[in-house]
């Protein structure tokens, strides 16, 4: 799809006239007239406190909302009086609000800010979520520095987070993109990103990626992975706390999890010279100051998630029996009629169980989404088993134990790459 075609005549119009911009700072949203406005503010005060002799942008990029999002966008207004410290700009904030075209979701949101940013010749486009309550100007600063000053291509966040807030990220996500490419970025969904030029460049190249699901859920860990295995320069920065809209892990996260993990596996086989030889992990350059924060409770259901996980397994043996190896199929059996009270999860089971789907998606052992519709049970049974474990323990501890966990799956990993290298039905 051409440019044109993604940025309507009115916004061509106005980064026409604004010219060239050297940051640009994107807010995707959809529905989010409760905490957008915050979210907007926190950025233009950040911008103009910590680059106030450069020419800003801030753009909303708006997938349809019905309660005024776009609105409250174009009515936010920062108040000197309620901002010390601030420094007036030399140059203005400006702001520009715009629905995205294409499927409906965060990548289409992505592809227009990317695009504007482009074509204003911005140095540095950074994103953020609307729904952020958290968010503080200086984060804009952290998330735009690295890329101004230190060279960096990709500043992924780094946050306190509750134990029970991003399961999908706790289990799946961050410990299989750390396996994988060798680099421990702790939150590689995590929703804000600071992204060079260069960067963007290369986003945008990949025009047939815009068009297909990982323009859904996925797009996040797209990018991470791109810069990633594309050796692109990535760091993490400190922002305290992700205070959001948090989702109970037990809730309806089926549709999320197969597009996040459906977009894993793909990019499993796009890159798979870049991980094939990888072993172990180190970290990504950590900025700012790591620092304790109050969070916000994450209330989780324990009970109902066992009992979805019991049935979901025994109902779906017959699937599991299709891919998975026997004795894995056993564990599962087994774990179905453990009591609550004894149930665990064992990490390397759990592991060698991702890296079975993994091989089983890349060789089509059956349709790829009844395979990772087929997950969301095994992973409510993962979660209930870290509620179980976790408890009694602060972050710290339940930090621990996700770290655990991906050594498990690093240690491991020589059993994917001989998986996914044996012939289909091996």
């Amino acid at each position: 799809m051409a440019e044109s075609d993604i940025l309507t005549k009115d916004v061509q119009a106005a980064v026409e006239k604004l010219g060239e911009a050297d940051i640009v700072v994107g807010i995707p949203s959809y529905n989010n007239s409760r905490t957008i406005r915050h979210v907007v503010r926190a950025v233009s005060a950040g911008l103009a406190r910590h680059f106030s002799d450069l020419r800003t942008v801030v753009i909303n990029s708006d997938g349809g909302s019905t309660d005024g999002t776009p609105q409250s966008v174009l009515e936010a207004q920062l108040d000197p009086e309620k901002l010390l410290l601030m420094q007036h700009p030399l140059h203005p904030v400006h702001k520009i609000t715009t629905p995205y075209h294409g499927l409906p979701g965060k990548g289409s949101a992505f592809r227009t800010i990317f695009q504007v940013a482009e074509r204003l010749n911005a140095k540095v486009c950074a994103v953020v979520d609307a729904d952020l309550r958290s968010i503080t100007p200086d984060w804009v600063d952290l998330l735009v520095r690295p890329v101004l000053q230190n060279q960096f291509d990709y500043v992924a966040p780094y946050y306190r987070r509750h134990k029970y807030d991003g399961t999908i990220t706790n289990t799946i996500v961050y410990p299989l993109t750390r396996a994988l490419y060798g680099r421990r970025v702790r939150q590689p969904i995590g929703g804000e990103f600071g992204l060079s030029a260069k960067l963007v460049k290369r986003l945008l190249s990949k025009t047939e990626v815009w068009e297909t699901d990982v323009a859904r859920y996925g797009v996040d860990i797209w990018m991470t992975t791109t810069a990633l295995a594309e050796r692109f320069q990535v760091c993490q920065v400190f922002l305290g706390a992700k205070i959001h809209d948090a989702k109970d892990p037990g809730g309806d996260l089926s549709e999320m999890l197969v597009q996040v993990v459906g977009s894993l596996f793909s990019l499993m086989e796009e890159y798979e010279k870049s991980w094939k030889t990888v072993r172990g992990s180190v970290p990504a350059p950590l900025y700012g100051f790591p620092y304790e924060v109050g969070l916000e409770p994450v209330k989780v259901n324990p009970q109902g998630m066992h009992a979805s996980f019991q049935q979901g397994c025994r109902a779906l043996v017959p699937v599991y029996e299709s891919f998975l190896r026997p004795e894995l199929v056993r564990e599962l059996r087994l774990l179905a009629d453990q009591p609550m009270e004894r149930f665990r999860f064992r990490d390397d089971i759990w592991a060698t169980l991702i890296y079975e789907y993994a091989v089983a998606f890349h060789k089509r052992t059956l349709d790829r989404k009844h395979l990772l519709q087929s997950l969301t049970p095994l992973y409510l049974g993962k979660v209930t088993s870290f509620v179980l474990e976790t408890q009694g323990l602060d972050q710290r501890g339940a930090e621990d134990k996700i770290e655990e966990l991906c050594r498990d799956y690093e240690q491991i990993k020589s059993y994917l790459v001989r998986r996914w290298e044996e012939k289909r039905g091996g």
